[in-house]
Parts: structure tokens; C-alpha cells; sequence
């Protein structure tokens, strides 16, 4: 049985939920993909770039509670200043944020559900 992570803010959810935290997945990120449906919570890392990717994306730094400490949309082929605070960065399609009401202050949460029964 397969887990699903999800995104959450106040108990909505904003999103399914890819989650790297080993330092393959980290590395890779979102590189090489057409596109994303929901999100890549990258874990450890302050930074992040865009170089060699196929589309802009919307980035959020989030400290060790999950607090969004800054947001931006970046696009292809920048270089990311590191957030000091920052413990794990939150990446999605550019305008995701802005549809989701992604904003600095917010306390987003991950939550795996396990797939209900048939």
C-alpha cells in the first residue's frame, strides 16, 4: 500500500505532494520533468535554481515548522539567493502559489494519508 503525502494550510489541502529527502532526489529536484501536478518539498536546503529547467516555477522557503518565510516565482535558467532561516524549500508551477493563496507568515503542513480501503 502506497502512502500520499499532502499539502496542507489549516487543514485544507492545497496539493498532492512529492517529497525529496534523500540527496539524489534533492539534487534533482524538478530537472528534466515537463511539469509537475501539486508540488516537490525539497528538505534540507535553503536554495534552489532553475538552470536547465523546462519551466518557471514558484519557490517558498519554509523554516523547520513549516513556515513560509519567503515566496517567489522564478524563471528558467536563474540561480536562487539561500534563506538563512530556511530549512526545506517548496516548489510548484509558476502561478500555483497565487491559485493555492501560498503567501509569507502561513504554516503549510504535510500530512500522509493512507489510500482509503475499496
Amino acid at each position: 500500500m502506497r502512502l500520499m503525502p499532502w499539502l496542507l494550510r489549516e487543514d485544507q489541502v492545497l496539493a498532492s505532494l512529492e517529497i525529496a529527502s534523500d540527496r539524489r532526489d534533492r539534487r534533482r529536484g524538478l530537472l528534466g520533468r515537463e511539469g509537475i501536478e501539486g508540488a516537490l518539498l525539497i528538505e534540507g536546503t535553503r536554495s534552489v535554481h532553475t538552470v536547465g529547467m523546462r519551466f518557471p516555477i514558484d519557490v517558498a522557503h519554509l523554516d523547520g515548522d513549516g513556515r513560509v518565510l519567503r515566496c517567489r516565482t522564478m524563471p528558467r535558467h536563474r540561480v536562487g539567493m539561500p534563506v538563512l532561516r530556511a530549512s526545506m524549500v517548496l516548489e510548484a508551477e509558476a502561478g500555483s502559489f497565487e491559485r493555492w493563496g501560498i503567501c509569507p507568515g502561513q504554516v503549510l503542513e504535510v500530512r500522509v494519508q493512507h489510500p482509503t480501503a475499496p
